[in-house]
């Protein structure tokens, strides 16, 4: 696939997560649209799981594809604000993201666990 073919692609799947993320927080922002694997560029996958994140700003709840690649997140929040959100898009039918880590452009979080 081209790049320029991922990108459109991937901007629609990740434009539906973010208003799926949305509903849930009031506010989401558009993250990434494309990844790279095995050297190519890919959209991002049209799966969906949900997780919280820590950011040098606060906690931040996101959906991600099922390799970790963030499509849309949320602003920082407190960590119970964060748990909040994440609670609702479980009970929405999204399953929690259960892999160590998730990518939000080139940087890579920890995906922070329940108490």
């Amino acid at each position: 696939m081209q790049y320029f073919q991922a990108v459109q692609k991937g901007r629609q799947i990740a434009a539906a997560s973010q208003m799926r993320l949305f509903n849930a927080a009031g506010f989401a922002m558009l993250t990434l649209t494309t990844k790279k694997v095995d050297g190519k560029f890919m959209p991002v996958g049209t799966e969906e799981y949900a997780a919280v994140i820590r950011t040098r700003d606060g906690f931040v709840a996101i959906l991600a594809d099922e390799d970790g690649y963030t499509k849309a997140q949320s602003k920082a929040l407190d960590k119970n604000e964060a748990f909040e959100i994440l609670d609702k898009l479980v009970l929405s039918g999204i399953p929690e993201f259960t892999g160590d880590d998730v990518e939000i452009w080139t940087e890579q979080y920890p995906r922070v666990p329940r108490d």
